[in-house]
């Protein structure tokens, strides 16, 4: 009998496991999902970049949440690239291409930079998810509850209010699912991730508040009707910035009966359930460098004239920088014309950009 060789089934085994382990935020990849895409049938399901078996499940038993679900990964690539704008980590590597088998080296580990994303990509779910209840696009839900306190005077409940409740169960069932695998990477990592997810939906909660529109005659607003909604997803990317920049180092080492996460400086104390902790620290990100998933600032724009991390000096790491000048294309000299239009002319100006060497 010919002999054959196990070398090519080994090889998927390997890059199937690759895919398995770890995928905490893997799900991300769905931002590249084609917009043509409409998620409608359970085969769908299996075209679908990042999903672990679980996901895929909820995939299948949830086919209209998808749609909603992509969405809310397109958006917390934007959010974060656009909060990070000002700083020499901006994001960038969580556009993790669909084809990868494991994530870019920053997210993969334990920096506060991981736990910045997990913390986001937790909120945005949730948040998209929510938000999609209210204006109803899914059929399985509907408005959020009419507060149970009674309103202060010329205030009333009504309104639509975001079904928070429906969009944080379902937001952590789908996004924690990677880290309750057995095969789920280190003990450590686990934690951390599922500790800093649920600090991101924690600002979630906080981030719900009180709406109202006016009523009465002629504009006076004598009674408003009022509702429970959320704050935009960049506010709440503010907050978790905050917080990133505050993070806390923690060690994984035995208390009591089991291993848990401790400050590593400050470990006479617990991990505080609404701070972003973080097991490795992170590079300067000045310089590119694979291994650690720096993409370096060369060629990044900076600001001349700013104090603030944003600066030529700050984002530059001290290198230089380049000047180059833009020319920019305005409206200019509107004017408003009786009724009811507005012409403008087209105005040119040179300004002047710089770039770190």
């Amino acid at each position: 009998m010919k002999k054959t060789s196990n070398t090519l089934p080994l090889c998927l085994l390997t890059i199937l496991l690759l895919s398995q382990i770890c995928s905490g935020i893997k799900w991300l990849a769905l931002s590249h999902t084609p917009t043509s895409l409409h998620i409608n049938q359970t085969q769908h399901c299996k075209l679908l970049p990042g999903l672990v078996s679980s996901q895929a499940q909820l995939c299948r038993s949830n086919l209209e949440l998808m749609q909603t679900i992509i969405a809310a990964a397109r958006e917390v690539k934007k959010t974060c690239q656009k909060t990070f704008a000002d700083m020499r980590w901006n994001c960038s590597s969580i556009d993790i291409p669909s084809d990868s088998s494991k994530y870019r080296p920053d997210l993969d580990r334990g920096t506060r930079e991981s736990a910045f994303v997990y913390a986001l990509s937790a909120a945005a779910i949730s948040h998209t998810i929510a938000q999609a209840c209210t204006s109803g696009d899914l059929r399985l839900c509907s408005c959020g509850p009419i507060p149970g306190e009674i309103p202060e005077p010329g205030y009333r409940w009504g309104g639509c209010a975001d079904n928070l409740h429906y969009g944080l169960v379902m937001g952590s069932k789908f996004s924690d699912a990677p880290m309750k695998m057995k095969k789920a990477g280190s003990h450590a990592n686990k934690l951390m991730h599922l500790h800093n997810s649920e600090v991101g939906r924690q600002a979630l909660r906080d981030a719900l508040v009180m709406k109202c529109k006016c009523h009465g005659v002629s504009g006076s607003c004598s009674i408003r009707t009022c509702w429970r909604g959320l704050q935009d997803l960049k506010d709440i990317a503010i907050d978790l910035k905050t917080k990133y920049l505050s993070a806390t180092k923690v060690v994984h080492r035995p208390m009591g009966t089991r291993k848990q996460l401790v400050p590593k400086d400050i470990d006479i104390r617990p991990v505080r359930e609404n701070e972003l902790v973080y097991l490795q620290s992170s590079p300067d990100f000045c310089a590119k460098n694979d291994k650690l998933g720096s993409v370096g600032t060369q060629d990044r724009q900076c600001n001349k004239t700013s104090i603030g991390s944003d600066s030529c000096d700050m984002m530059c790491c001290g290198r230089g920088y380049n000047p180059y000048t833009e020319k920019l294309v305005e409206r200019c000299h509107c004017k408003y014309h009786w009724c009811c239009y507005v012409t403008c002319k087209k105005c040119e100006r040179i300004v002047e950009r710089y770039v770190c060497k």
